[in-house]
């Protein structure tokens, strides 16, 4: 059957089961042909998208890095003010389109979408919060994709087998509360909600998760558990973070799975002393010490194909004329495999134990630097494992992609595998996964310049939209 509508020809297409499912502009059936011709997808509307990621970045603008309208990046910590501002958006955009909306004890939030059979809900999920000096896309994008998905579905009136929903998960930058990805790791039975609940802030604040939650009204009733709030499968879509795809000029990455990383806070502790009255050889230098610890785990780290990195680094006195006696550092290491993620973190343990002792380890300790030494501790704050997404998850997202780029699909999209953590790594625990990369400019997140065209926002959304209403049908069929 033909439609004329805003000037392009239309064709009703039609599911496995006769059942009329939305209007395909023409012009795409050539692509679609090289897939499942019974299956096809309705099209995002990339500029209702593109308008829904900047309406939402009006709560927490950052630092403005061009003249444009949009060129401000984003500074929505967890649980601020603002962040309840883009909650409440979330929510009320999300009842609108006809869901109903259910808030766990860690603030996660469920938007659910009926479906034509009973049963948890088939899910695209993400976070509104951002890093203090971050970007428009990073977590917003799944987001904002979500709701997209809602609207083509209600534009078009379509039924799915089962219940879709899109989820807002809290504190997954874990920048406010360190612990990243630390609600949906209570949903998920990973972290105790009395730990997560307890975690202060970082930054000088003294307000831990819970009295947050409690102070902006995001501190639901439902227990923070799959157990209370089951979801058929979870789908992620978010910007690479690096630079692979926008290198090869290619569209969308389908994650394989996350790389493993660790988490550490590391205290150093020497002694505080005057700088002009002690010579080097009777320091006990704290910040020394752990300046020679982070220059070592970027080379033990390099040399294991792996990564490490410092992001948080405090020290006491903190006066310009004693040396400090204490620092605190954050250590993130990160490698492919469980295995070699664990060897590094041994060797970089009896490494530091060393350089705290003023022993040999490579040229750090030599005769100008050496002084009467420290002690060191480790403390493990947030462990994840390698992880690899579910092969139906998968096999949907790629064939949503394919559907879009027909012949073209080996160009335009490349298999990978994560470096970052996200929401999805917690859920895989639990239920079906599967992530959506999408090029971001020159690879930068975690940065206000942060960005990703327009073209390619709703390229994402189009493959996790596709990939969701597939997974569904799938689901339909392994329940007959």
């Amino acid at each position: 059957m033909l439609l004329s509508q805003h000037g392009k020809l239309l064709v009703k297409a039609i599911d496995s089961n006769l059942r009329p499912t939305s209007w395909i502009p023409v012009r795409l059936l050539a692509s679609f042909a090289q897939t499942d011709s019974s299956f096809f997808t309705p099209r995002v509307n990339k500029q209702r998208l593109w308008e829904d990621i900047h309406h939402s970045c009006q709560w927490g603008k950052g630092e403005r890095w061009g003249k444009g309208e949009t060129d401000t990046g984003m500074s929505r910590l967890s649980l601020s003010d603002s962040d309840r501002m883009a909650r409440n958006w979330f929510e009320e955009t999300t009842r609108s389109l006809g869901c109903t909306t259910c808030i766990d004890a860690m603030g996660n939030t469920f938007a659910t979408r009926k479906g034509r059979q009973q049963g948890p809900p088939t899910c695209a999920g993400s976070h509104l919060d951002t890093q203090p000096t971050g970007g428009r896309y990073d977590g917003i994008l799944g987001v904002c994709a979500g709701i997209e998905m809602l609207r083509v579905l209600q534009d078009e009136k379509i039924e799915s087998e089962y219940p879709i929903g899109v989820i807002n998960w809290t504190n997954e930058e874990g920048a406010r509360f360190p612990i990243s990805m630390v609600a949906s790791g209570v949903w998920a039975g990973r972290i105790a909600l009395e730990r997560a609940h307890a975690i202060r802030e970082v930054g000088g604040g003294k307000q831990t998760m819970r009295q947050e939650l409690e102070r902006i009204g995001y501190l639901g009733d439902m227990e923070a558990s799959y157990k209370a709030m089951p979801i058929g499968a979870h789908f992620e879509l978010h910007i690479e973070q690096g630079p692979r795809l926008e290198a090869k000029n290619q569209k969308i990455g389908i994650v394989q799975g996350v790389q493993a990383y660790r988490w550490h806070t590391i205290t150093v502790k020497g002694r505080d002393c005057h700088t002009g009255t002690t010579d080097f050889a009777n320091r006990s230098d704290a910040m020394l010490t752990a300046a020679k610890m982070i220059l070592h785990s970027h080379r033990l780290a390099a040399k294991c194909a792996s990564l490490a990195s410092t992001g948080i680094l405090t020290l006491t006195p903190g006066s310009t004329n004693t040396v400090p006696g204490t620092v605190c550092f954050s250590l993130d290491i990160r490698a492919g495999e469980d295995g070699r993620l664990m060897r590094l973190e041994e060797d970089l343990r009896a490494d530091f134990g060393k350089i705290a002792r003023n022993e040999a380890v490579d040229d750090l300790n030599d005769a100008r630097t050496i002084g009467k030494g420290c002690t060191v501790e480790w403390s493990l704050d947030a462990p994840s494992e390698a992880i690899k997404f579910d092969k139906d998850c998968i096999a949907c997202v790629t064939d949503s992609a394919k559907e879009i780029f027909g012949t073209e699909f080996e160009n335009r999209t490349q298999e990978m595998t994560s470096g970052a953590g996200h929401d999805s790594v917690f859920t895989s625990y639990r239920v079906p996964t599967a992530m959506i990369f999408v090029p971001c400019k020159d690879g930068v997140s975690h940065n206000p310049v942060e960005y990703c065209s327009p073209e390619d926002c709703a390229y994402g959304a189009q493959v996790l939209l596709g990939a969701v209403l597939r997974y569904d049908k799938l689901r339909a069929e392994k329940s007959k």
